[in-house]
């Protein structure tokens, strides 16, 4: 479990943050957020002001990384460039998350050390993470400035054959009694542009393999792109399948069967594939993994089901 709470006597009277600062050897900024979130308890109950003084016994929650010993396929003195699998989530969405990506950072680089972009939990490759907070400063603008350029690949549903760009807005949707995406194409949206580039097609299964390279960096922009055009990802658990089968996915109440069939693939079939950027000299990143060996993850033609 990432997050434990353990026991500690502080000496003498003192300022909390100073205490935290001390142990756990984090700047003020961090303490004060551990503080700020109630993870300090005194007498069972959460003292939440951190410019608060303590003494005696406390309880302090934290972060306590535990390794399921992943190693990066890349590193330097700066950053780590780490193989993310399918089903494994970036960071902890609850402090009861019992894994993530977060682990093996930690584990390896200590507190200071983070990832510095989002991947969705069941979309597999590449994730960049630092390993001290300028590089982290450095890495999330050059994400935010698009001097980091990403390729995925990804399995889709049906035959294509030319290359083809896919520019069209996105906008977040904030009604989810008659769909589940989390996105939808809207000109009242911000402006996303994806190229797409068609790289084997398997007539028995009628899926083509395609890499994609998006120019911009929305949520989900891959996946509502690929499903606007009607080749949903297969595999997709929200995009390209019927309400209720994205309900019974989101509840947790769908086989493994059920969502072959309703979905074409036992997960989301899209993959980060390279990273370009520079970080004094230009790093070009391929991940090893062999995903086009990944198709007997893919449903059969005949049996699944779409709801393009």
């Amino acid at each position: 479990m990432p997050f434990v709470k353990e026991k500690f006597t502080v000496p003498e009277l003192m300022p909390a943050f100073l205490f935290i600062m001390r142990t756990f050897n984090f700047t003020q900024g961090q303490a004060q957020r551990v503080i700020a979130k109630g993870r300090l308890l005194i007498d069972g109950k959460s003292m939440f002001l951190t410019g608060g003084k303590i003494e005696g016994e406390v309880e302090i929650v934290y972060f306590k990384p535990s390794s399921q010993g992943k190693t990066p396929l890349f590193q330097n003195k700066d950053f780590m460039v780490f193989e993310k699998p399918s089903g494994t989530l970036v960071h902890p969405n609850t402090m009861a998350t019992p894994y993530s990506m977060l682990d093996e950072i930690r584990h390896l680089s200590g507190d200071n050390a983070n990832a510095t972009h989002r991947i969705d939990m069941e979309t597999s490759g590449l994730l960049l993470a630092s390993k001290h907070k300028k590089a982290e400063s450095y890495l999330k603008n050059a994400f935010e400035i698009k001097t980091i350029k990403k390729s995925y690949l990804a399995w889709v549903d049906g035959k294509l054959t030319e290359p083809f760009s896919v520019n069209k807005a996105i906008k977040i949707n904030n009604d989810y009694s008659k769909t589940k995406h989390k996105v939808f194409i809207d000109d009242e949206g911000k402006s996303a542009h994806t190229d797409f580039k068609p790289l084997y097609y398997d007539e028995i299964l009628d899926a083509t393999l395609v890499a994609c390279y998006p120019l911009t960096g929305r949520t989900h922009q891959i996946r509502v792109h690929l499903f606007h055009v009607k080749h949903p990802i297969l595999g997709d658990p929200i995009y390209g399948t019927t309400y209720e089968a994205s309900d019974a996915y989101l509840e947790q109440t769908q086989t493994k069967e059920e969502r072959m069939i309703a979905m074409g693939a036992s997960r989301l079939m899209l993959h980060a594939q390279s990273l370009t950027f520079p970080y004094g000299p230009t790093f070009h990143i391929e991940s090893r993994t062999d995903f086009r060996g990944m198709k007997n993850l893919i449903c059969e033609k005949e049996k699944r089901v779409f709801n393009a």
